[in-house]
């Protein structure tokens, strides 16, 4: 937002020649994919040296695994012994949504400069800075995307070109377009015009997502941590050597960002599922045959669970409440303003966590593992209700008070009309 204000003398020589829009949002779009392209190419090779000290095959099958990983964490999928596996490893997902983030805020910042001011922008002037810059960040991106699958489809695996670009789309949209917005101070004057029930019920929502992903993440390392045995057990069976059993826990902690949507999914009911006709909910655990994979050694034990697991369903609406409240507490709007805030910020919060739950499942291998994952529609369902209620009543604590003191606020004028009487 400083940006746009006015400059000192000694930086308005390089104002007055401000550096290429699409120069600049293209570059940043390039670097945004390189960055953790580079790293997984690192491990790659690592990787690599590491499972058979480099006697077979040569560096580059190394960075083309670590190529095709980072085409999976933008839902690529691969073939693996001719089955298909579409299941996303959300953790480099979050990898490369942060290295977007960051870029994307940085390209902001360095176009602030382009377009009208803040005054001419108030005044209601066209500014298509951040258009462009958004859209020339999402062609920097693609092209590093479509030259990557390219270059790895020579292998087995099989990668999805328009799958890859269509989640580079939308990440650009919700990650690098707020960022961009953000960073060049436009978000600011545009959120200056939008009611402040939205803006509310806007930061709500961003609360009571955040804070059910941190703990459905808790529940999940804690049923880790507890079956700990278990998940050494399972690794011990593949008789890996340290550096391996190194590599292999990095590649499962790819997938704890899956396993912690698969928690919050429990959490609120339904449940998910690890592979065809298997069910894991606080009523009922129905498995078959496990792959070896030490993240499943969380899962609860076949039959009919405790009955206190049932009670960990309040978490979500106790985390929606609290949210909204710690988010709505102080804000000055009226009583039914916060009301509507609380509650639709908490929909707009269920909504998300199932879209996010919808991308965390896919097919994980051949024959009935090909469906693993949450059970969607009903998510959805519990996930709306649990936040959207939660919320509510964490917002009627503000509300109720706000109510109160507008009244006591009423009533002022009539205690001194009857006193001076």
């Amino acid at each position: 937002m400083t940006s746009l204000l006015a400059r000192p003398d000694s930086a308005r020589a390089d104002a007055a020649r401000p550096r290429p829009l699409v120069l600049i949002a293209t570059l940043g779009g390039v670097l945004a994919a390189l960055g953790p392209l580079v790293v997984l190419l690192a491990v790659g090779v690592v990787g690599w040296f590491v499972t058979d000290a480099g006697v077979h095959g040569a560096p580059r099958d190394g960075m083309r695994m670590g190529a095709l990983a980072w085409l999976a964490g933008h839902g690529s999928g691969f073939t693996v012994l001719g089955a298909r596996v579409t299941i996303v490893p959300l953790g480099i997902t979050a990898i490369t949504v942060w290295s977007m983030w960051r870029l994307g805020h940085r390209v902001g910042d360095a176009v602030s400069g382009h377009g009208p001011d803040a005054d001419r922008i108030s005044d209601g002037e066209r500014d298509f800075t951040v258009p462009i810059a958004i859209m020339t960040f999402f062609a920097g991106y693609a092209v590093v995307a479509v030259v990557v699958a390219t270059l790895a489809a020579g292998s087995s695996a099989d990668p999805s070109v328009p799958r890859v670009l269509a989640w580079t789309f939308v990440m650009t949209a919700l990650v690098a377009a707020p960022a961009i917005a953000v960073g060049s101070g436009r978000a600011a004057i545009w959120a200056a015009f939008m009611p402040v029930t939205v803006r509310a019920g806007a930061a709500v929502a961003g609360a009571v997502l955040g804070t059910l992903l941190v703990v459905s993440s808790a529940v999940f390392l804690v049923a880790l941590a507890v079956s700990f045995d278990d998940a050494a057990t399972m690794t011990s069976r593949l008789h890996p050597s340290p550096s391996e059993a190194g590599l292999y826990a990095l590649v499962n902690a790819g997938f704890a960002p899956n396993a912690a949507l698969f928690t919050g999914s429990w959490l609120l009911g339904p449940g998910f599922a690890v592979g065809g006709a298997t069910v894991v909910s606080p009523s009922a655990v129905v498995l078959g045959p496990l792959p070896v994979v030490p993240l499943l050694a969380a899962l609860p034990a076949v039959g009919t669970p405790a009955g206190w697991f049932g009670g960990l369903m309040l978490l979500p609406p106790l985390v929606a409440a609290t949210a909204a409240f710690r988010a709505l507490r102080g804000r000055v709007l009226t009583w039914d303003q916060v009301a509507l805030a609380g509650c639709g910020g908490g929909l707009v919060a269920g909504l998300g966590f199932s879209l996010l739950a919808a991308v965390s499942g896919g097919s994980a291998g051949p024959g009935r593992m090909r469906f693993v994952g949450p059970f969607v529609p009903d998510v959805l369902v519990h996930a709306v209700t649990a936040c959207g209620i939660g919320a509510l009543l964490g917002a009627a604590v503000p509300a109720l008070l706000v109510w109160r003191s507008a009244r006591a606020w009423a009533g002022e004028p009539d205690d001194l009309t009857s006193a001076e009487d």
